[in-house]
């Protein structure tokens, strides 16, 4: 064979003409003559395409080609990956049109498996603990300087709560001063007392108004799950105990005639803690009332505004008396209902629910600095796995935690992925808890608690577990199942590195679909950039109230 000068290959008598389609055979022959080597051949035929031409000249320099090695700066890691070029260091910035060189730019090929990064923990203390800025620390350091009565704060020095958090130093003088409002900080950060707080203040000033039949509680925090509703019923008994406020919670799932018995047993209760699917049907028996309701908490908005929970969250806005500005919430004789909705995420959609329902030009919105920001004291690992490895690699984690270590959380998309794995758990004799939302009330009710109170250090569990819920002892969260939105990963990441919590704790991820990696790559790149992650603001974007100079740049 021959190369002619119109880059034509010239084949011998009864050699194979090469097409389009040439064998490996022939494309080696060709690489070995273009660069010299092997006799002349005789002549007779095939064209060279010039792009092929063009790859052949350059395949001996990329052949010696090696990936560029990053020199990492002395200090901290940001981001340590198992390739060491591609970690990154605390101290490096990434420039606004710089682009990051991703660990999980190839992890939807199957030889990526075995490969992880490790976003470094960049502070030890929850970001909702940071000290007050200078200039605001003469004015809202302690809870009294928040506007907090005696009485409350003595009942929240019992509880041994001495010093609010950022998140409750911005909420509690703004709802104090009535209207409507939308809180919303990172998991973990004391959004509970934010609150409950201002609502027991606004419940002693205002003067009760005597037992009634259907009870007509005057205060309603609305809840997504049974666990959740327990959660902050136990918390507001713990404070209105003191102050001889009466908190009642209803949840579903036992039948009507446990909520009727419920009910009467206070039916002058000021505090009623309700899932959203017991509160309605209480409502179409009419064996409660909402129209003496002046304080109607919406929490973990995010679920509850999803299509599982909309309707009936719908239901229930319709017949509360929603306030329209803050002057009739501060009308003493016109009994109308302040609305606050929490969360950590927010859904679309949610400015048109609320448009029904009262006027958005009188909707305060109060926001944390870290809100859609990966918590920056977490570590959090992420595994490219096979998924007939996962199992084996969850095993060596629980292992490795000892029992002296504390509570590990393993988080599955569904309840069938959790009964599995808790017949592998079984049979490995690592005793452990499993909840799902398919279980039977009976069987689901204390679970939660148990896993609280340290009888076991394992539980095995859906999202169901992702929201709300106190977890201060967990250390260790495993996403067996990568979560399938970013939403979802923010409130299973929040399960460890809560106020309260002994650790900043560790989450690990397994990740193994392709749809994965898309998450994943999202999260990588706004860990390396130090941005929020993308596609998460809410559709409510009203300014703070500026009345007050210590919160005029809370925003």
């Amino acid at each position: 064979m021959a190369l002619s000068k119109a880059g034509r290959l010239m084949a011998a008598p009864g050699e194979l003409a090469l097409g389009g389609a040439r064998t490996s055979a022939a494309r080696l022959l060709l690489v070995r003559w273009a660069q010299g080597g092997g006799p002349r051949p005789p002549e007779n035929v095939v064209r060279i395409p010039r792009a092929l031409q063009l790859r052949l000249a350059r395949e001996p320099r990329r052949r010696g080609r090696e990936v560029p090695v990053v020199p990492t700066r002395a200090g901290k890691l940001l981001l340590r990956s198992r390739r060491p070029q591609l970690s990154q260091p605390r101290c490096l910035t990434l420039g606004r049109w710089e682009r990051p060189l991703l660990v999980s730019a190839g992890w939807k090929h199957r030889r990526a498996c075995g490969d992880y990064f490790q976003l470094e923990r960049s502070q030890e203390q929850a970001p909702a603990l940071a000290p007050q800025p200078p200039r605001a620390a003469g004015g809202g350091a302690s809870f009294q300087a928040l506007g907090l009565g005696p009485a409350l704060v003595s009942a929240l020095r019992s509880l041994s709560v001495t010093q609010p958090t950022a998140v409750q130093r911005r909420a509690i003088p703004a709802l104090l001063r009535g209207g409507n409002a939308l809180c919303a900080a990172e998991t973990g950060s004391g959004k509970t007392l934010a609150y409950l707080l201002p609502l027991f203040q606004k419940l002693l000033s205002r003067p009760a108004l005597g037992p009634a039949w259907p009870p007509s509680p005057r205060s309603l925090v609305l809840l997504p799950s049974r666990e959740l509703a327990e959660q902050v019923r136990s918390v507001a008994s713990s404070l209105g105990r003191s102050l001889g406020l009466r908190v009642r919670e209803i949840g579903g799932g036992r039948g009507m005639a446990s909520v009727k018995n419920q009910l009467r047993s206070d039916p002058d209760a000021d505090l009623l803690v309700s899932t959203p699917g017991a509160l309605c049907k209480a409502l179409r028996k009419r064996m409660v009332r909402l129209e003496r309701l002046c304080w109607l908490v919406l929490d973990e908005a995010d679920t509850l505004l999803d299509s599982s929970f909309l309707d009936l969250v719908e239901e229930v806005l319709m017949q509360a008396p929603i306030a329209h500005s803050p002057k009739e919430v501060a009308d003493q004789w016109d009994i109308k209902t302040q609305l606050v909705i929490v969360g950590a995420t927010f859904p679309e959609g949610l400015g048109q629910l609320l448009s029904k329902v009262t006027d958005l030009g009188h909707f305060i919105t109060l926001t944390s600095q870290n809100l859609h920001h990966l918590l920056p004291h977490v570590k959090q690992k992420f595994i490219r796995l096979k998924g007939s490895d996962k199992s084996s690699e969850l095993l060596q984690l629980i292992k490795d935690q000892g029992p002296s270590s504390g509570a590990v959380l393993v988080f599955c998309n569904n309840a069938s992925t959790v009964n599995w794995l808790g017949y592998i758990l079984d049979d490995h004799k690592i005793k452990h808890l499993r909840l799902q939302g398919q279980m039977p009330a009976a069987m689901r009710a204390g679970i939660f608690t148990t896993f609280q109170k340290g009888q076991r250090d394992v539980l095995i569990c859906t999202d169901l577990a992702s929201r709300g819920l106190d977890t201060s002892r967990v250390e260790l969260v495993v996403n067996y199942d990568f979560p399938s939105t970013l939403q979802d990963y923010l409130h299973r990441v929040g399960r460890v590195g809560r106020v309260g919590s002994k650790v900043p704790g560790t989450v690990v991820s397994f990740v193994t679909h392709r749809w994965d990696v898309d998450l994943v790559r999202k999260i990588e790149t706004a860990a390396r950039r130090r941005t929020s992650l993308p596609g998460m603001e809410t559709a409510i974007k009203e300014p703070l109230p500026k009345t007050d100079p210590t919160q005029a740049d809370e925003q």
